[in-house]
Protein backbone atom coordinates (compact mmCIF):
# COMPACT_ATOMS: atom_id res chain seq x y z
CA UNK A 1 0.00 0.00 0.00
CA UNK A 2 3.42 2.55 -0.42
CA UNK A 3 2.72 4.44 -3.61
CA UNK A 4 6.36 4.58 -3.69
CA UNK A 5 7.00 1.29 -3.47
CA UNK A 6 7.52 -0.32 -6.92
CA UNK A 7 9.13 -3.58 -6.47
CA UNK A 8 6.70 -5.65 -7.40
CA UNK A 9 6.21 -7.84 -11.24
CA UNK A 10 2.38 -8.07 -10.95
CA UNK A 11 0.77 -5.43 -9.70
CA UNK A 12 0.48 -2.80 -12.28
CA UNK A 13 -0.56 -5.29 -14.96
CA UNK A 14 -2.77 -6.96 -12.45
CA UNK A 15 -4.03 -3.32 -11.46
CA UNK A 16 -4.70 -2.75 -15.21
CA UNK A 17 -6.79 -5.50 -16.02
CA UNK A 18 -8.67 -5.29 -12.68
CA UNK A 19 -9.48 -1.58 -13.57
CA UNK A 20 -10.52 -2.81 -17.31
CA UNK A 21 -13.00 -5.09 -15.67
CA UNK A 22 -14.10 -2.92 -13.22
CA UNK A 23 -14.92 0.19 -15.73
CA UNK A 24 -16.82 -2.36 -18.24
CA UNK A 25 -19.13 -4.09 -15.13
CA UNK A 26 -19.59 -0.36 -13.71
CA UNK A 27 -19.78 1.32 -17.20
CA UNK A 28 -17.17 3.94 -15.66
CA UNK A 29 -15.17 4.22 -18.85
CA UNK A 30 -12.88 7.19 -17.33
CA UNK A 31 -12.52 5.61 -13.84
CA UNK A 32 -8.93 6.29 -12.60
CA UNK A 33 -8.11 7.61 -16.07
CA UNK A 34 -4.80 9.42 -14.88
CA UNK A 35 -3.54 6.33 -12.74
CA UNK A 36 -4.17 4.13 -16.15
CA UNK A 37 -1.95 6.21 -18.39
CA UNK A 38 0.43 6.05 -15.61
CA UNK A 39 0.27 2.63 -15.35
CA UNK A 40 0.68 1.72 -19.13
CA UNK A 41 3.50 3.92 -19.25
CA UNK A 42 5.32 2.08 -16.75
CA UNK A 43 4.77 -1.24 -18.30
CA UNK A 44 6.41 0.22 -21.66
CA UNK A 45 9.67 0.36 -19.53
CA UNK A 46 9.60 -2.76 -18.26
CA UNK A 47 11.40 -4.88 -21.07
CA UNK A 48 15.13 -5.11 -20.41
CA UNK A 49 15.47 -5.28 -24.55
CA UNK A 50 13.01 -2.90 -25.11
CA UNK A 51 10.69 -5.39 -26.67
CA UNK A 52 7.04 -6.79 -25.57
CA UNK A 53 7.71 -9.39 -23.29
CA UNK A 54 7.62 -8.39 -19.73
CA UNK A 55 10.71 -9.30 -17.24
CA UNK A 56 10.97 -9.55 -13.61
CA UNK A 57 13.40 -10.52 -10.65
CA UNK A 58 12.95 -13.46 -8.10
CA UNK A 59 10.08 -13.46 -5.94
CA UNK A 60 8.91 -10.49 -7.20
CA UNK A 61 5.57 -11.35 -8.27
CA UNK A 62 2.71 -13.18 -5.70
CA UNK A 63 5.31 -16.03 -5.06
CA UNK A 64 7.30 -14.01 -2.42
CA UNK A 65 9.15 -17.55 -1.97
CA UNK A 66 9.27 -18.66 -5.52
CA UNK A 67 12.25 -18.34 -8.25
CA UNK A 68 10.71 -16.71 -11.35
CA UNK A 69 13.53 -14.97 -13.16
CA UNK A 70 13.38 -13.06 -16.86
CA UNK A 71 10.26 -13.22 -18.70
CA UNK A 72 7.16 -15.20 -15.97
CA UNK A 73 4.88 -16.84 -17.70
CA UNK A 74 2.11 -15.65 -15.01
CA UNK A 75 2.89 -11.76 -15.23
CA UNK A 76 3.07 -11.94 -18.98
CA UNK A 77 -0.02 -13.40 -19.37
CA UNK A 78 -1.91 -11.15 -16.89
CA UNK A 79 -0.41 -8.22 -19.50
CA UNK A 80 -1.62 -10.09 -22.66
CA UNK A 81 -4.48 -9.81 -20.72
CA UNK A 82 -4.69 -6.15 -20.55
CA UNK A 83 -3.39 -5.53 -23.47
CA UNK A 84 -6.75 -6.97 -25.20
CA UNK A 85 -9.24 -5.70 -22.95
CA UNK A 86 -7.50 -2.27 -23.86
CA UNK A 87 -8.23 -3.14 -27.27
CA UNK A 88 -4.47 -2.40 -27.55
CA UNK A 89 -4.11 -5.51 -30.06
CA UNK A 90 -1.18 -5.07 -31.65
CA UNK A 91 0.90 -5.16 -28.98
CA UNK A 92 -0.94 -7.86 -27.58
CA UNK A 93 -0.37 -10.41 -31.11
CA UNK A 94 3.03 -9.35 -30.94
CA UNK A 95 3.40 -10.50 -27.34
CA UNK A 96 1.69 -13.47 -28.02
CA UNK A 97 3.82 -14.61 -30.66
CA UNK A 98 7.20 -13.35 -28.59
CA UNK A 99 5.34 -16.05 -25.84
CA UNK A 100 4.85 -18.54 -28.57
CA UNK A 101 8.54 -18.77 -29.58
CA UNK A 102 10.39 -21.95 -28.10
CA UNK A 103 12.38 -21.73 -24.91
CA UNK A 104 16.21 -22.75 -25.20
CA UNK A 105 18.13 -24.65 -22.77
CA UNK A 106 21.86 -23.65 -24.83
CA UNK A 107 23.46 -21.58 -28.07
CA UNK A 108 22.26 -22.96 -31.25
CA UNK A 109 25.58 -22.78 -32.84
CA UNK A 110 26.27 -19.43 -34.04
CA UNK A 111 22.90 -18.52 -34.34
CA UNK A 112 20.99 -16.28 -31.92
CA UNK A 113 17.45 -17.67 -30.86
CA UNK A 114 15.52 -15.22 -29.46
CA UNK A 115 13.56 -16.95 -26.27
CA UNK A 116 10.02 -17.61 -25.98
CA UNK A 117 7.72 -19.91 -23.73
CA UNK A 118 6.84 -22.42 -25.26
CA UNK A 119 8.18 -25.75 -24.49
CA UNK A 120 8.99 -28.68 -27.17
CA UNK A 121 7.03 -32.17 -26.42
CA UNK A 122 4.55 -30.55 -24.24
CA UNK A 123 1.20 -28.88 -24.11
CA UNK A 124 1.96 -26.19 -21.11
CA UNK A 125 4.37 -23.31 -21.13
CA UNK A 126 7.49 -22.52 -18.94
CA UNK A 127 7.24 -21.12 -16.13
CA UNK A 128 10.41 -18.81 -17.04
CA UNK A 129 12.20 -17.96 -19.95
CA UNK A 130 15.87 -15.43 -20.05
CA UNK A 131 18.02 -15.93 -22.91
CA UNK A 132 19.16 -19.69 -22.55
CA UNK A 133 18.54 -20.09 -19.28
CA UNK A 134 14.50 -21.31 -18.16
CA UNK A 135 12.15 -23.74 -15.98
CA UNK A 136 9.71 -25.85 -18.15
CA UNK A 137 8.34 -26.87 -14.21
CA UNK A 138 4.10 -26.23 -14.50
CA UNK A 139 2.78 -23.29 -13.37
CA UNK A 140 -0.56 -23.79 -12.85
CA UNK A 141 -2.21 -20.34 -12.84
CA UNK A 142 0.15 -19.15 -15.55
CA UNK A 143 -1.06 -21.96 -17.69
CA UNK A 144 -4.93 -21.48 -16.66
CA UNK A 145 -4.94 -17.32 -17.97
CA UNK A 146 -3.07 -18.61 -21.10
CA UNK A 147 -6.02 -21.02 -21.30
CA UNK A 148 -8.73 -18.23 -20.31
CA UNK A 149 -7.03 -15.37 -22.50
CA UNK A 150 -7.10 -17.21 -25.96
CA UNK A 151 -3.11 -17.61 -25.78
CA UNK A 152 -3.08 -21.09 -25.55
CA UNK A 153 -5.34 -22.18 -28.66
CA UNK A 154 -8.13 -24.84 -28.23
CA UNK A 155 -6.44 -27.61 -29.40
CA UNK A 156 -3.29 -26.82 -26.91
CA UNK A 157 -5.70 -25.98 -23.84
CA UNK A 158 -7.22 -29.40 -24.18
CA UNK A 159 -4.02 -31.19 -24.74
CA UNK A 160 -3.08 -29.16 -21.67
CA UNK A 161 -5.61 -30.41 -19.67
CA UNK A 162 -5.23 -34.01 -20.45
CA UNK A 163 -1.78 -33.57 -19.86
CA UNK A 164 -2.42 -31.66 -16.09
CA UNK A 165 -5.08 -34.52 -14.94
CA UNK A 166 -2.98 -37.67 -15.78
CA UNK A 167 -0.10 -35.48 -14.19
CA UNK A 168 -2.45 -35.52 -11.22
CA UNK A 169 -2.75 -39.11 -11.00
CA UNK A 170 0.30 -40.00 -10.87
CA UNK A 171 0.92 -37.63 -8.33
CA UNK A 172 -1.55 -39.05 -6.32
CA UNK A 173 -0.05 -42.81 -6.85
CA UNK A 174 3.24 -41.46 -5.57
CA UNK A 175 1.63 -40.22 -2.36
CA UNK A 176 2.32 -36.57 -3.18
CA UNK A 177 -1.33 -35.44 -3.77
CA UNK A 178 -4.30 -36.11 -1.45
CA UNK A 179 -6.82 -33.74 -3.31
CA UNK A 180 -8.72 -33.85 -5.99
CA UNK A 181 -7.28 -30.61 -7.21
CA UNK A 182 -3.80 -29.67 -8.88
CA UNK A 183 -1.01 -28.19 -6.87
CA UNK A 184 0.10 -24.82 -8.61
CA UNK A 185 3.29 -26.05 -9.22
CA UNK A 186 5.00 -29.26 -10.55
CA UNK A 187 7.04 -31.23 -10.18
CA UNK A 188 7.64 -29.94 -7.08
CA UNK A 189 11.35 -28.66 -6.88
CA UNK A 190 13.24 -31.21 -4.13
CA UNK A 191 17.01 -30.94 -2.21
CA UNK A 192 19.39 -31.77 -4.32
CA UNK A 193 17.63 -30.21 -8.10
CA UNK A 194 19.25 -27.97 -9.67
CA UNK A 195 16.81 -25.26 -8.82
CA UNK A 196 16.34 -25.82 -5.03
CA UNK A 197 17.68 -23.27 -2.94
CA UNK A 198 18.50 -23.73 0.79
CA UNK A 199 15.33 -21.21 2.39
CA UNK A 200 13.38 -23.50 0.58
CA UNK A 201 14.02 -25.96 3.40
CA UNK A 202 11.96 -23.77 5.64
CA UNK A 203 9.89 -21.68 3.80
CA UNK A 204 9.07 -23.16 0.30
CA UNK A 205 9.33 -27.50 1.17
CA UNK A 206 7.83 -29.54 -1.33
CA UNK A 207 4.16 -29.85 -1.66
CA UNK A 208 4.26 -26.57 0.11
CA UNK A 209 3.14 -22.74 -0.28
CA UNK A 210 4.50 -22.44 -3.73
CA UNK A 211 6.48 -25.17 -3.96
CA UNK A 212 3.43 -27.34 -5.20
CA UNK A 213 1.09 -26.56 -2.24
CA UNK A 214 -2.69 -26.83 -3.45
CA UNK A 215 -4.02 -22.39 -4.03
CA UNK A 216 -7.96 -22.65 -4.01
CA UNK A 217 -7.81 -19.03 -5.63
CA UNK A 218 -5.54 -21.05 -8.48
CA UNK A 219 -8.05 -23.51 -8.98
CA UNK A 220 -11.27 -21.26 -9.18
CA UNK A 221 -8.57 -20.11 -12.68
CA UNK A 222 -8.31 -23.96 -13.86
CA UNK A 223 -12.30 -24.36 -13.18
CA UNK A 224 -12.42 -21.17 -15.07
CA UNK A 225 -10.16 -22.40 -18.14
CA UNK A 226 -12.10 -25.92 -18.32
CA UNK A 227 -15.14 -24.24 -18.98
CA UNK A 228 -13.31 -22.24 -21.38
CA UNK A 229 -11.86 -25.63 -22.81
CA UNK A 230 -15.76 -26.76 -23.38
CA UNK A 231 -14.59 -29.36 -20.39
CA UNK A 232 -17.93 -28.70 -18.57
CA UNK A 233 -18.04 -31.91 -16.67
CA UNK A 234 -14.65 -32.22 -15.58
CA UNK A 235 -15.17 -28.46 -13.77
CA UNK A 236 -18.22 -29.76 -12.21
CA UNK A 237 -16.19 -32.41 -10.31
CA UNK A 238 -13.25 -29.73 -9.61
CA UNK A 239 -15.68 -27.69 -7.99
CA UNK A 240 -17.07 -30.06 -6.15
CA UNK A 241 -13.60 -30.72 -4.40
CA UNK A 242 -13.01 -26.91 -4.28
CA UNK A 243 -16.23 -26.68 -2.35
CA UNK A 244 -15.13 -29.28 -0.15
CA UNK A 245 -11.92 -27.67 0.65
CA UNK A 246 -13.47 -24.26 0.91
CA UNK A 247 -15.32 -25.82 4.36
CA UNK A 248 -11.52 -26.48 5.87
CA UNK A 249 -10.23 -24.17 8.80
CA UNK A 250 -6.96 -23.86 10.21
CA UNK A 251 -7.86 -21.87 13.08
CA UNK A 252 -11.21 -19.67 12.42
CA UNK A 253 -14.55 -20.90 13.86
CA UNK A 254 -16.29 -20.53 10.52
CA UNK A 255 -18.61 -22.54 8.43
CA UNK A 256 -16.28 -22.03 5.28
CA UNK A 257 -12.23 -20.81 5.78
CA UNK A 258 -11.43 -19.97 2.24
CA UNK A 259 -8.10 -20.93 3.32
CA UNK A 260 -4.85 -19.91 1.84
CA UNK A 261 -3.46 -22.71 0.41
CA UNK A 262 -3.39 -26.23 1.68
CA UNK A 263 -0.40 -28.88 1.84
CA UNK A 264 -0.59 -30.99 -1.40
CA UNK A 265 0.93 -34.43 0.78
CA UNK A 266 -2.12 -34.22 3.10
CA UNK A 267 -4.68 -31.96 2.06
CA UNK A 268 -4.41 -30.03 5.40
CA UNK A 269 -4.85 -26.41 5.59
CA UNK A 270 -1.57 -24.46 6.14
CA UNK A 271 -2.53 -20.54 5.40
CA UNK A 272 -4.83 -18.03 6.58
CA UNK A 273 -8.17 -18.25 7.00
CA UNK A 274 -10.56 -15.91 5.44
CA UNK A 275 -8.91 -14.96 2.54
CA UNK A 276 -10.61 -12.69 -0.29
CA UNK A 277 -8.77 -14.21 -3.62
CA UNK A 278 -9.81 -17.72 -2.04
CA UNK A 279 -13.35 -16.75 -2.19
CA UNK A 280 -13.57 -14.57 -5.08
CA UNK A 281 -12.24 -16.82 -7.30
CA UNK A 282 -14.60 -19.59 -5.71
CA UNK A 283 -17.87 -17.34 -6.65
CA UNK A 284 -15.86 -16.71 -9.83
CA UNK A 285 -15.96 -20.26 -11.01
CA UNK A 286 -19.35 -20.96 -9.33
CA UNK A 287 -20.35 -18.50 -12.37
CA UNK A 288 -18.37 -19.91 -14.96
CA UNK A 289 -19.76 -23.35 -14.35
CA UNK A 290 -23.85 -21.98 -14.18
CA UNK A 291 -23.07 -19.74 -17.54
CA UNK A 292 -20.75 -22.30 -19.08
CA UNK A 293 -18.92 -19.41 -19.89
CA UNK A 294 -16.20 -17.11 -18.89
CA UNK A 295 -17.28 -13.47 -17.81
CA UNK A 296 -14.81 -10.70 -19.02
CA UNK A 297 -12.35 -13.64 -20.74
CA UNK A 298 -14.67 -14.57 -23.75
CA UNK A 299 -14.34 -11.44 -25.82
CA UNK A 300 -10.54 -11.79 -25.63
CA UNK A 301 -10.42 -15.45 -26.42
CA UNK A 302 -13.57 -14.71 -29.41
CA UNK A 303 -10.76 -11.93 -30.84
CA UNK A 304 -8.07 -15.11 -31.02
CA UNK A 305 -10.56 -17.05 -33.32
Amino acid sequence: HDPKERGASDTTPLFLMAIKIFREFTGEDDFLEEAVEKALTWMEYQSPTGGILVAQLPTSDWRDEQWVLGYGLFVNTIVYTYLKLFSLDEQASHLKKMMGRFSIKEEDGKHYIDEGLKIKFKPHYALWSYKIYNSERFDLLGNSLAILSGIASPSRSLNMISWIEEECRKLKNNGDLAIDLPPNFFPFINPGDNDWRQRYAKFNPPGDYHNGGVWPFICGFYIAALVAAGRYKLAEKKFEALTKLMQSVNKAKVEFGFNEWFKAQDGKPKGQDWQTWSAAMYLYSAECIKLKRTPFFDKIRAGER
